[in-house]
């Protein structure tokens, strides 16, 4: 590694840090491999710590570095890709790359019972998921269902848990699924979001809002949060799109 020293420019000197630092990570580090400790780095680039520290936390926060406990800094893998949508639409499943993790019957947030057409105070039900990609917690998803749309759940002998989850899911694939739609936007991770996705909370996130049309209604709506730092979502068979980097609204079906 040789010295760079950085002059005077005309953008803040911590993102041009940030640039000279992504050229030294492709071209001299690998995977895994634990950067030298700031202040070595700070002398060899000519700045000061404080300056080092938000170009190492920029580039945390575009999934290039890793910062972890007991270990140092270390140059993250690439990003997953991970597929949210084709061209043949499809009921959520048990074998959709999702864990179903439990079920609850409950009030949804007043946007969520907005875009659904139901009651404000009307319980649904709603099944949380993870997924996870090599070891890596890479999304959470609240899937939320009206009582109409799995009527015959009753019977259903799966009172809580993933079971019960998996019991929702598979009434929901009785429906016939008219179409479904997605949106992406950029979040930033709640509480309970960070904890599943071992982020921070405020940590920037990708949410990608699925609406399940059946019956010329919506009678699913998916709320997926993904780790903008560890994956990239990919749309159509082919994969052929790819973007690297608030409450859901209601349309009717």
């Amino acid at each position: 590694m040789g010295t760079t020293q950085l002059d005077t420019v005309p953008e803040p000197k911590y993102w041009h840090l940030r640039t000279v630092l992504t050229e030294a990570l492709d071209s001299e580090f690998s995977v895994g491999e634990i950067l030298p400790n700031e202040r070595d780095l700070a002398a060899r680039f000519g700045v000061a710590r404080a300056t080092l520290r938000q170009a190492l936390e920029q580039l945390e926060l575009e999934g290039r570095l890793q910062r972890r406990r007991g270990v140092g800094t270390t140059v993250a893998p690439p990003r997953v890709g991970v597929a949210v949508g084709s061209r043949k639409h499809d009921w959520p499943g048990t074998d959709d790359g999702w864990q179903p993790l439990d079920s609850v019957l409950a009030v949804p947030p007043p946007a969520v019972a907005d875009a659904l057409g139901t009651g404000r105070d009307e319980p649904v039900h709603t099944v949380r998921r993870s997924r996870v990609t090599d070891g890596r917690p890479v999304a959470a998803e609240l899937l939320h269902i009206p009582p109409a749309s799995v009527p015959d759940l009753t019977a259903i002998d799966a009172p809580s848990g993933a079971a019960r989850a998996r019991a929702v899911l598979r009434e929901l694939r009785r429906l016939e699924l008219e179409r479904q739609e997605n949106a992406v936007e950029l979040g930033s991770a709640h509480a309970e979001d960070a904890r599943q996705l071992d982020r921070l909370p405020g940590a920037p996130v990708l949410v990608v809002t699925t609406r399940y049309c059946a019956g010329s209604r919506i009678a699913a709506l998916s709320v997926a949060t993904y780790r903008a730092d560890t994956c990239r979502l990919t749309f159509g068979d082919s994969g052929d799109v790819e973007i690297h980097h608030g409450g859901p609204r209601s349309r009717a079906c």
